[in-house]
């Protein structure tokens, strides 16, 4: 009797044994593998979520917007472009340009050189919400800033927010430059609105966009844009840094100060009328309405409509399929040409 429960006592304890051992591997030791596991290890480090650089989309600032001159005496003089999110280049008398850059939470310390402003680009003020810079106007410019009451620093009023560079061998018009920290302290002292409710013009997307398989695509390595006799803009591919070079009538655009390539990373182009409206040749464009043109961004150009219901209200652009557009993580050249001038877009020649 005793060998018998003896045997059970033994049987009872090699069956509690293994039980303790299953239940090891399937708690205790799952633990520390957890532990172990480098996933999961302290010395891991998070994996950093992936933000939008080209702007804070959390930021509530209100952007600024700079008339750029683009005069060929200033082409080469011009700085701070690159640290702008948004730049418009428009046809004015003489079949110059001028361009307007739009910043927004930038600290650039040397922006221009500055020129006087033109109504139309009000209009572009206006649809991102933007203090209005420039150094002078035309007479329609000066009305239409008045009757909009548009938030405008005028260098031939507000002086202190600009200077003339006098080691520049070139007319005084071609002198002008400003600063953000200067133009902020000048938006302080007008007690601007320096926050804004209005949403981005464009929508941005963190990862790359590969716009070969949108439809309409066609590959776009170089692109020529002209303006008139006076300007005509060439943006080359850079494959490497999958950003546009700009050139201006042949000559590569250089930062006066830096001697960094003006580059874009997305370039929209579409064409509007325009005519003459005074006898000094001062422009009107005709840019409420829709249209045409394309998005051009890493190496390919999809076809893409634009559509402007008022002055002050933002343009549209929209893919052919109706959906509105997406640009890539980077700044954007809008480039507003007038009608029946030659727009060239090629791959690159082998």
């Amino acid at each position: 009797m005793k060998l018998r429960w003896g045997r059970i006592i033994f049987a009872l304890l090699i069956l509690v044994a293994i039980v303790g051992v299953i239940v090891y591997f399937m708690f205790f030791n799952k633990e520390e593998e957890i532990e172990n596991d480098p996933k999961t290890s302290e010395n891991q480090q998070p994996v950093e979520e992936k933000k939008l650089q080209i702007l804070d989309l959390e930021s509530t600032s209100r952007p600024i917007a700079i008339m750029i001159n683009n005069h060929k005496t200033a082409q080469p003089l011009q700085t701070g472009l690159n640290d702008a999110y948004l730049v418009y280049e428009i046809v004015v008398e003489g079949g110059i340009t001028r361009m307007l850059a739009v910043f927004k939470d930038a600290d650039t310390s040397r922006i221009g050189t500055v020129r006087s402003s033109r109504h139309y680009f009000l209009d572009y003020a206006l649809e991102n919400d933007a203090i209005y810079v420039h150094y002078g106007w035309s007479p329609q410019a000066e009305e239409d800033i008045y009757n909009l009451g548009i938030n405008n620093i005028n260098g031939m009023v507000d002086g202190s927010p600009f200077w003339r560079d006098t080691t520049l061998n070139v007319p005084t018009e071609h002198t002008v430059y400003t600063s953000i920290e200067d133009l902020k302290e000048t938006i302080d002292n007008k007690e601007y609105r320096t926050t804004t409710e209005e949403d981005n013009l464009l929508k941005y997307s963190i990862d790359e966009i590969d716009f070969s398989t949108y439809e309409g695509a066609i590959k776009a390595d170089e692109i020529e844009i002209e303006y008139s006799s006076y300007q005509t803009n060439t943006f080359i591919y850079d494959e490497i840094n999958k950003v546009y070079k700009k050139y201006s009538n042949g000559e590569e655009r250089k930062d006066y100060i830096t001697g960094d390539n003006f580059t874009a990373k997305n370039i929209i182009t579409y064409q509007v009328s325009n005519y003459s409206m005074d006898n000094k040749g001062r422009q009107e464009i005709e840019n409420v309405g829709k249209g045409e043109g394309y998005l051009i961004s890493n190496g390919y150009a999809v076809p893409i409509t634009w559509e402007k219901d008022a002055p002050s209200r933002q343009t549209v652009y929209k893919f052919l399929n109706g959906k509105e557009i997406t640009v890539n993580d980077g700044n954007t050249y809008i480039q507003i040409q007038p009608k029946n001038k030659n727009l060239e877009i090629s791959p690159k020649m082998s």
